[in-house]
């Protein structure tokens, strides 16, 4: 298996030194057989996550193939110009210099996985990492098993297995392929791995994105719309039972509205599933029997005041709120990630206890605020540290590709989705091209005899130094109209015979 692994990434290594994907016309021709593979295997894909999640194929069709699709468009879209050299603002001294950033591929990537969003979370990345010039290595979770061996079996129908390569299966696999020199290493999923992935990339200097999750909290301000507020809570919680890294985890409620929301989210909950949740033919079950006692067990940190039904068989949990809650509980310590709500109350009007309960303990992923007031809302948003804020609503900002989706500290580290993946597995080269011209000029910076010369430091330093609020403050005007000629000079070829003949023997004059 091990040998398996190590002939896989080889293969990947040398399609890269071959340079497969440097052409930008390569990364295009791959993106469409992204779209292509999306396009003509879709139902097949959602029946596999039906059957690893019971996730319904409008939730499949939407957030996962639709997000892969968009994603990979985008790139499709945007490569020209995100291939482009970027200029840059240069200094005075190199002003007929060019400056610029290049985006080089990183080389051969891995992207392992998470099995709550098996398709998304799997190929958003591989589409960022083809644009960028990468070889892949994929490694889908084996959580979700149904969905892991239709990428095995798909993968290679379209790409190359010196383009893009899977690896299956679980944790011996896994060990197998962290134990290769990669280029970058994505991850998703659960913060035990993720130390296991970070301490494996240390070993070679490998840098990693890290997209973990957490304690996801909801601020519900005075005077919000509860029935507004209940339904967008409670849909964000139900999507996928609960199995969402960016889900509602808990919610910061005035204790004056507090029975008002348990009765609002209450009436969502029945509106969206009906009377008896476990009948409803598009709400999804948790993925294995472990996860289902992970997540009953919790309910024991607080009291059940909205469903609590459950069904083992199944892996059936109804979306559930909980008061009364044990802050030191697990309910409270632990990311949920499945669909419980636990309710915590605070004083009517004391936003900073809010914000001393959120800051207090991790980073989270996501930060939601429900309110009416802008002054409460910029004061929660500035006052606290998240992956992402989003005001009157939840889960919708991972819908944006244009912007960066990532967590910080405890929830993450790195971000993609749209350019943002293809800036991740691409590095940014400095550039900087002059030409043989004017070589007197560098007299000033050169040694003679072993020795730098005074007077020249002290006329460098005056004219490179910066001024606090002007910039370039030291810079004499004569300056500015020596450099604007040579700069015509070099544009029209005029003839600065005398000039240079001048300025030589000003530097030999030192």
């Amino acid at each position: 298996m091990a040998d398996a692994v190590k002939t896989t990434v080889a293969r990947l290594r040398a399609g890269y030194n071959a340079g497969v994907m440097k052409p930008v016309a390569a990364r295009k021709a791959a993106l469409a057989k992204l779209v292509q593979l999306v396009d003509t295997h879709k139902d097949e894909m959602l029946a596999a996550v039906k059957k690893d999640l019971c996730k319904s194929a409008f939730e499949g069709s939407l957030m996962e193939l639709g997000m892969v699709r968009n994603d990979t468009v985008e790139c499709m879209n945007e490569i020209d110009h995100w291939v482009k050299p970027q200029p840059v603002k240069k200094p005075l001294q190199e002003m007929t210099s060019k400056v610029y950033v290049q985006h080089d591929p990183l080389g051969v990537v891995l992207i392992i996985g998470a099995w709550n969003y098996p398709l998304q979370l799997t190929l958003v990345g591989l589409a960022g990492a083809l644009a960028g010039g990468n070889t892949v290595c994929l490694k889908p979770s084996e959580v979700s098993p149904a969905t892991s061996d239709v990428l095995a079996k798909l993968i290679p129908k379209f790409f190359a297995p010196e383009e893009v390569a899977v690896v299956s299966g679980g944790i011996p696999e896994t060990t197998a392929v962290l134990a290769e020199r990669f280029d970058h290493i994505m991850y998703t999923g659960n913060g035990r791995v993720a130390r296991i992935v970070m301490a494996a990339a240390a070993k070679n200097l490998t840098p990693v994105t890290l997209e973990r999750g957490g304690k996801s909290p909801v601020v519900v301000d005075k005077g919000a719309d509860l029935r507004i507020t209940a339904r967008r809570i409670m849909w964000g919680r139900l999507v996928n039972a609960g199995q969402t890294c960016i889900a509602p985890d808990y919610v910061l409620v005035p204790k004056s509205m507090k029975a008002g929301l348990i009765a609002e989210l209450a009436s969502a909950r029945t509106e969206f599933l009906g009377e008896k949740p476990e009948d409803a033919p598009d709400y999804g079950r948790i993925v294995n029997d472990h996860h289902f006692k992970r997540i009953t067990a919790l309910m024991a940190g607080g009291k059940v005041v909205v469903g609590g039904e459950t069904n083992a068989k199944t892996r059936f949990i109804a979306p559930t709120v909980l008061d009364d809650v044990d802050l030191a509980s697990p309910l409270m310590t632990d990311e949920i990630f499945g669909p419980l709500l636990p309710l915590v109350p605070y004083e009517d009007g004391d936003l900073n206890a809010a914000i001393h309960f959120i800051t207090s303990r991790d980073k989270p992923l996501s930060l939601y605020i429900f309110s009416k007031n802008q002054r409460h809302i910029d004061l929660l948003t500035n006052a606290t540290t998240a992956g992402s804020v989003v005001i009157n609503d939840v889960l919708m900002q991972a819908g944006i590709d244009t912007l960066p989706f990532g967590g910080v500290g405890e929830s993450g580290m790195g971000a993609y989705h749209g350019k943002h993946t293809f800036d991740t597995f691409t590095h940014k080269k400095s550039v900087l091209q002059k030409d043989q011209k004017m070589e007197a000029v560098n007299q000033l910076r050169y040694p003679k005899a072993g020795k730098y010369n005074e007077k020249a430091l002290g006329i460098m330093t005056w004219i490179l130094a910066k001024n606090e609020k002007k910039g370039w403050g030291n810079i004499p005007l004569y300056a500015i109209i020596a450099g604007t000629a040579a700069l015509c000079a070099k544009l029209w070829g005029f003839s600065l015979f005398a000039a240079k003949l001048a300025f030589q023997r000003a530097v030999a004059a030192l």
